[in-house]
């Protein structure tokens, strides 16, 4: 008999680059850099997309939208969400809650936590109270310590 829970682990890093805005859960945020990739590289919605995509034994962001397809070159990193919380494979499924862990050194990312929470609340279709974004540093430790780009873990749980 299958579980009457399915839990996902996401993971997304993306460097900082020169001319392109930084835009993290849908929320563009002032800084000198923004993120490299082939979407907008919103590293917020990737680790998203690729936790429910590892919930249900998915695969991958780059499983569904390659970084080689030019219909995902520069693409707003919502609808990738959209699509992957439309896979037939979620459809009896409820969403349950999202933890989200932002890891930066900069920007300062507090001011922005509460509209994060309220765009994830509109794309998943669910109370605020089930959506937590938290950020934090590395004591300057490692690449993102050294500020050359952003990291996101999140976990996300379904029931049925």
């Amino acid at each position: 008999m299958p579980a009457p829970f399915r839990i996902g682990q996401g993971f997304d890093v993306h460097a900082f680059t020169k001319d392109r805005k930084l835009i993290l859960a849908g929320v563009t945020i002032p800084h000198n850099f923004g993120l490299a990739g082939h979407s907008d590289a919103d590293v917020v919605y990737h680790s998203v997309c690729d936790a429910i995509l590892g919930a249900f034994a998915l695969g991958d962001i780059g499983k569904h939208f390659p970084d080689n397809s030019d219909e995902f070159l520069n693409i707003d990193s919502s609808i990738l969400l959209k699509r992957v919380l439309s896979l037939s494979e979620l459809s009896n499924w409820h969403f349950g809650n999202l933890d989200i862990t932002i890891i930066a050194q900069s920007p300062k990312l507090a001011p922005y936590i509460d509209q994060m929470r309220t765009n994830l609340s509109t794309l998943l279709n669910s109370p605020i109270d089930n959506i937590s974004v938290k950020a934090t540093t590395t004591e300057k430790l490692g690449f993102t310590g050294r500020n050359e780009g952003i990291a996101c873990l999140s976990s996300v749980l379904f029931y049925s």
